[in-house]
């Protein structure tokens, strides 16, 4: 079957097999920022944004993107490029796996939330896991970038 939605700006159109979840989909079309972690939707690795809003894409069936607008690091490369510059800065990224999945978060967590507090930051990502890090670091890095800090 057929469904549409906006990717990354752009008009879509891709096929779908019934049952197919957007993590499926968007890999299979060498979307591969788009990491798939768990498969339980309890990493965050497999974060796209959804209108704007972080979802987590091996839970979503396609077919529930129908119109909808779907955005990955590549539609906003720009701005994923500065989170990523705050990663390096502390310390941050070590084998890389989670940065897609936590920068879109903190990308959505920016556009949304105006000042938010550390307690409001933390409760923003909790679902993006790291395997790799205590998380201080990632969250030095989005606090500053949330903040616009240098």
């Amino acid at each position: 079957m057929k469904v549409k939605f906006i990717l990354n700006g752009r008009n879509r159109v891709f096929d779908v097999k019934p049952g197919e979840f957007l993590l499926e989909t968007l890999r299979s079309n060498h979307i591969t920022s788009v990491k798939n972690g768990c498969n339980e939707s309890s990493c965050g690795a497999c974060s796209v944004l959804l209108d704007g809003k972080p979802i987590l894409s091996c839970s979503l069936l396609t077919l529930r993107v129908e119109g909808h607008r779907v955005t990955t690091v590549e539609g906003v490369q720009e701005e994923i490029e500065l989170i990523s510059h705050y990663f390096g800065d502390e310390g941050a990224d070590q084998c890389g796996f989670c940065n897609s999945g936590l920068a879109l978060t903190a990308y959505a967590l920016k556009r949304e939330l105006v000042n938010p507090t550390d307690e409001d930051i933390k409760k923003y990502v909790v679902g993006n896991l790291c395997r790799c890090s205590g998380y201080q670091a990632q969250f030095e890095a989005i606090k500053r970038y949330v903040r616009n800090e240098k």
